[in-house]
């Protein structure tokens, strides 16, 4: 399930963020602070075009999806991204049903929800198995481009799923 982020899952969402596991797969690779993520937090509440939704497994929060540059008029587009409680989840043996789950679920709430026509995004060229998930969920990958980005260089790969081409359940 996913649900619209409160001020109350700020620690939580900062300190799954942070996780090494997430930082290694993330453009801004470096240990976020606390005001960082207070400025990012308040920036995005007040912003429409985004949202902010923590995603909610057997009743216990364990990831973050978040929305971005969403056009809501004309064609109907969007930005996404996630990440999840890495820790937690393996150490629960819980990582691949709530890796799927929480990718359904947004894919859902993207098309069903805001009514998107195309969802965009992007995945660090290392990332290979985010990349094999996007592909099961159909996603296109566009050309790689390289970027310098917390002192270190990587490739990013643009995907996109349009709303027709999406995997119905």
């Amino acid at each position: 399930m996913l649900r619209e982020a409160t001020t109350d899952d700020v620690h939580l969402m900062l300190s799954w963020r942070n996780q090494e596991t997430n930082r290694h797969v993330s453009k801004t690779s470096h240990e976020i602070t606390t005001e960082e993520h207070a400025r990012w937090w308040s920036a995005v509440r007040e912003d429409p075009s985004r949202r902010v939704l923590v995603y909610v497994r057997d009743d216990r929060p364990c990831g973050v999806v978040t929305f971005f540059d969403l056009r809501l008029d004309g064609p109907r587009t969007g930005a996404w991204g996630f990440y999840l409680d890495a820790e937690g989840l393996a150490g629960r043996d819980e990582t691949l049903p709530a890796w799927l789950g929480v990718m359904r679920e947004a894919v859902e709430y993207a098309f069903d929800g805001l009514h998107l026509d195309r969802l965009d995004g992007e995945v660090l060229g290392h990332n290979t198995v985010v990349r094999q998930m996007n592909r099961r969920f159909r996603f296109v990958e566009g050309t790689p481009k390289q970027e310098l980005t917390d002192g270190r260089e990587i490739t990013v790969i643009p995907i996109s799923l349009a709303r027709e081409d999406r995997r119905q359940r």
